[in-house]
């Protein structure tokens, strides 16, 4: 994208023209969470105003109209990973919901002498809740190691007889590596193993296609597609769906209930149990509408032209290491200066009004096998501008020389 084109693109966003300690606003945190445009913000109050009411459930016109608006951004969800049909999508509250909904359903199916495959760059989202359902069942849980450069020391000799599922990340939130989830899907196929793939940090910055990727189940979180909190999307092969036992029970996910036994209803509200999230995710609907008309394409060119500005800026900082320098990487810059910790580094960049994350990134063992605390991570988006990643790297200059 242009540099005009980028400044015509802020002007949907009304947070960039916040001030943080009377600086303008440069926010760097897009891994954690991604700033909303007005259609995003303009769609869940328009559901409030005009369409509110409980879907599914009612034959009055309101109740019609909110099923409706539903049930469209289903759709949307279902043409934005390109699924089959809109029965494989699932709304969840985000992609830990999704993981946990896999994760205690295939746990039932688990038992002692099988094994579960992650890897040692996941989230801890896609971390605890296998440890739980091996825990459960009896199962082991084994890990696919990194290497140096924050790359999988991936091979299918790591994959048995007794895998029964493969748990890994699409794109590293701690160091943005871009993972072979291709590779690792058709060796773990071919090894008669299922595959999740989480989809948190790939959904933002590349073009995903579930049908050709083959994997049996991909999430995604709303929040970190220009979306709302609390609304995410997990997507199931539908005989995958069908065979999977669901995390909830209540109303709307059923079929027929009594006491001495009740039959569930069909995927995908076999796994939506209550009232859901409706104006997140009709909210959720814009935000795919939003990135398809940038283009996702785009959006990924202009922000691998930003990281990789970025982080040629920063290697000419005395003393300061950066973290995951694979070759395949999505938008995410981990740094450390010198044995400093990355809080102060985070808070004297906050003074300056760049917001970024510092910490583990709930990634302990990413920052175990390094050896560190945690990394400072600045994170990039459509809306950000070559002008704030010169002003971010001016500002850990500044840091540097105050922490020396």
């Amino acid at each position: 994208m242009t540099a005009v084109e980028v400044k015509e693109l802020r002007k949907e966003f009304p947070i960039l023209s916040e001030q943080v300690h009377g600086k303008p606003l440069i926010y760097l945190d897009n891994a954690a969470s991604s700033q909303k445009p007005l259609q995003v913000i303009d769609a869940e109050a328009q559901y409030y105003c005009h369409n509110h009411s409980n879907v599914h459930r009612g034959v009055h016109q309101m109740s019609q109209r909110a099923t409706e608006a539903f049930e469209q951004a289903r759709e949307k969800a279902r043409v934005f990973l390109n699924a089959r049909e809109t029965a494989e999508l699932i709304f969840t509250k985000g992609c830990t919901d999704a993981i946990n909904t896999v994760a205690h359903g295939f746990g039932q199916t688990l038992s002692k002498g099988d094994e579960v495959l992650i890897s040692h760059l996941e989230h801890h989202s896609n971390i605890v809740p296998w440890q739980m359902a091996c825990q459960r069942s009896g199962a082991t849980l084994k890990v696919i190691p990194m290497k140096a450069d924050g790359t999988l020391d991936w091979s299918e000799e790591l994959l048995t007889e007794a895998t029964r599922i493969v748990a890994v990340n699409h794109v590293s939130n701690a160091l943005g590596t871009i993972n072979p989830v291709e590779r690792i899907i058709a060796d773990a196929h071919a090894k008669g193993a299922q595959v999740l793939i989480d989809g948190a940090q790939s959904g933002p910055h590349m073009a995903i296609d579930v049908q050709a990727l083959d994997a049996d189940y991909y999430c995604l979180s709303g929040h970190k597609v220009y979306g709302p909190t609390g609304i995410g999307v997990l997507y199931g092969k539908l005989d995958r769906l069908k065979e999977l036992p669901p995390y909830q029970g209540g109303g709307d996910m059923i079929k027929e209930v009594r006491f001495e036994g009740t039959t569930y209803a069909e995927p995908p509200f076999k796994f939506e149990a209550g009232t859901p999230n409706i104006a997140g995710a009709v909210a959720l609907g814009a935000a795919f509408d939003f990135m398809a008309s940038v283009g996702v394409e785009r959006i990924a060119r202009h922000e691998e032209s930003l990281r990789k500005m970025g982080e040629e800026a920063l290697m000419g900082i005395d003393g300061l290491k950066i973290y995951g320098t694979a070759e395949n990487k999505a938008s995410v810059i981990s740094f450390l200066i010198g044995s400093n910790h990355p809080y102060d580094t985070g808070v004297l960049l906050d003074q300056m009004g760049i917001a970024i994350r510092t910490g583990h990134h709930c990634t302990q063992p990413i920052m175990d096998y390094y050896d560190i605390p945690g990394t400072a991570r600045a994170s990039f988006a459509a809306y950000n501008t070559e002008e704030e990643v010169l002003k971010f790297v001016d500002g850990v200059k500044r840091v540097a020389q105050m922490l020396q």
